[in-house]
């Protein structure tokens, strides 16, 4: 029995083994054929003109991270009140303590700060970073029109306005040229890197629109009442917004460049190698 077991188990072996008879094709093997069939369509696609390649890729994806940095500074320069900073003269208040004021687009914080923990030789109130009480409040003329008189003085809340509008049209472009970038590289055509650059340059533009005009609002603020000397400086918040707004421009401007049909270093290389 077990001579007649091991005969007929060669002969299935014999029987698989021969030419004439189809071997079906396990499940690995066709994974394995998909997947090359699709990255011969997508190279196929990609020789076209139309597509991305694979070094365009990597390049496209390290401007959108510089993209990337650049909106985070929007969101943390936007949503802080640090863009401004108003110090009057440290016997203001009282021989015991100052106040100094900073504000943003949206929010105004006063600070009472003790003399004693100042410089002797210092002749305005500050800096910030020193202990004391503070106490914010939002600007009520977005909502109720109603102004706020700091120091004597009112701020110019339409220009104050038209800057928020700035930021915030400058972000909403940001954010779509990223998704432009997301779905170029998803769908692998270049198609989606133009309205990309386009969006990230109209939004580093707005960026420096919108510190032009705010700039622009706290002179009117310092001059609505000149009984009161105020020394005045624009902040971290200012720092973080204008290197975003630099960081967006640089980014569309490359996106641009990598959406051209030949390279510019190695045309301007190779013509300088014709010239010599």
């Amino acid at each position: 029995m077990w001579s007649t077991f091991i005969v007929q188990d060669e002969e299935v072996r014999t029987v698989n083994a021969s030419p004439g008879v189809h071997k079906p094709s396990g499940g690995l093997e066709g994974f394995l054929g998909s997947r090359s069939g699709h990255k011969r369509r997508h190279r196929t696609h990609s020789s076209s003109g139309d597509g991305i390649s694979e070094s365009q890729e990597g390049k496209i994806k390290l401007t959108l991270f510089m993209a990337v940095i650049g909106i985070m500074l929007t969101v943390l320069g936007m949503g802080t009140e640090f863009w401004v900073e108003l110090k009057p003269s440290k016997s203001f208040y009282n021989n015991q303590t100052c106040l100094v004021a900073h504000y943003g687009l949206w929010k105004c914080c006063t600070k009472m700060i003790w003399v004693s923990d100042m410089d002797p030789k210092q002749e305005i109130c500050g800096p910030l970073h020193l202990q004391g009480e503070s106490n914010c409040t939002f600007f009520k003329f977005y909502t109720t029109g109603e102004n706020i008189v700091l120091f004597q003085k009112t701020p110019e809340k339409d220009l104050t306005v038209v800057s928020a509008m700035f930021a915030i049209i400058s972000l909403f472009l940001m954010l779509m040229g990223s998704i432009c970038i997301i779905m170029a590289i998803s769908k692998g055509v270049q198609f989606f890197l133009k309205p990309a650059a386009v969006c990230f340059i109209l939004s580093g533009v707005l960026i420096f629109l919108c510190l032009i005009v705010f700039h622009q609002s706290v002179l009117s603020f310092l001059t609505s009442d000149q009984s009161l000397p105020l020394h005045h400086e624009l902040s971290w918040s200012v720092t973080c917004v204008g290197c975003a707004g630099a960081l967006v421009i640089v980014a569309g401007a490359l996106f641009l460049v990598l959406v051209l049909p030949y390279s510019p270093w190695e045309k301007c290389l190779t013509k300088k190698k014709s010239d010599i």
